[in-house]
């Protein structure tokens, strides 16, 4: 098993006891803030994976933290290959430390970032320029301002016989093989959002499971997909104001990424009062110079379409 650190040259690993008062401060900042809050928030309530959380060592005057590893799965499997940031949007110069940070962030080697604030990609692509190149993923990140969702009767009643329940741990392989990037996050992980949150599915007559939606380790509710026999009956709609209703029972604030040119998602989650508060971007960070065991430079030839399921991945479809 590869060590945990337990600091690096401008950061250290956060004790557990720290997470309630950190998650405190994050939410002072909100939206700008939720994904990384309710990351927290999951963790400490549910424990959903193993993460590990960093902050600057003058922290919180230098409000940067980090999060470790930002993907469940990453090609080569290491802790420190991916991981998400936040800094507040008023002190965007502290990323220099992330800049120079060179013990828990090998640049080196290709980085896996997970979905972070546009503005803070922004000032890490500016440093990571004279380093290598950034294939980005952008999307809308959508949350309900005003979480007020009743549900009726009449939608517990899936059309045409079927049934709406609770994601059993035996689904996790079906919703694992048809996720678009099932290489960036293990089927284990599903295993434990089913067994821990809100992860409903429908079920058509017959007993299939025709579509399903989940709540992430980061708060979202993701991976919303109806398989394509069973599309146009609404079942996107229904599983949607059902999850909602529970993320916020739960305590948490819904939110989801939607793709710009996905006009589908977008015309749903603003019916049901989901608001637009900024762009959040994926992206594959890569040297100029990379090992031989390295992925391929500059994400071109064979390299296009691993990344596009990469990138791709918890994106509203």
């Amino acid at each position: 098993m590869e060590e945990v650190l337990p600091e690096g040259k401008n950061f250290r690993l956060v004790e557990e006891s720290e997470l309630p008062e950190i998650i405190d401060f994050l939410g002072n900042f909100l939206p700008d803030s939720l994904k990384f809050h309710q990351t927290l928030k999951t963790f400490v309530n549910d424990r959903v994976w193993d993460f590990h959380f960093y902050v600057t060592k003058n922290w919180p005057e230098q409000a940067v933290i980090l999060h470790f590893p930002g993907m469940t799965k990453t090609p080569n499997d290491k802790l420190y290959e991916s991981f998400s940031v936040f800094c507040p949007g008023d002190q965007l110069e502290n990323l220099e430390l992330l800049e120079t940070e060179d013990v828990l962030i090998d640049w080196t080697q290709p980085i896996y970032l997970n979905f972070t604030h546009a503005r803070i990609m922004n000032k890490i692509e500016e440093f990571y320029a004279k380093i290598g190149t950034m294939e980005k993923l952008e999307g809308d990140f959508y949350g309900l301002v005003e979480p007020q969702l009743e549900e009726t009767e009449s939608e517990l009643v899936v059309a045409e016989q079927g049934k709406m329940c609770q994601l059993k741990k035996e689904h996790a392989q079906i919703i694992h093989d048809l996720y678009p990037a099932n290489h960036m996050e293990c089927i284990e992980i599903f295993e434990k959002l089913i067994e821990k949150l809100p992860c409903y599915g429908v079920f058509s007559a017959q007993g299939d499971l025709a579509a399903w939606m989940v709540q992430s380790y980061y708060g979202a509710m993701f991976s919303m997909q109806t398989r394509p026999e069973y599309r146009r009956k609404g079942y996107g709609t229904i599983l949607t104001k059902r999850l909602t209703k529970l993320v916020i029972e739960r305590g948490y604030l819904p939110f989801v990424v939607i793709r710009p040119e996905n006009d589908a998602s977008l015309g749903l989650y603003a019916k049901l009062g989901f608001k637009k508060h900024f762009k959040t971007v994926r992206a594959i960070l890569r040297p100029y110079e990379e090992t031989g065991e390295s992925q391929g430079g500059g994400g071109g030839g064979k390299e296009v379409e691993p990344q596009r399921e990469i990138m791709n991945g918890d994106l509203e479809v």
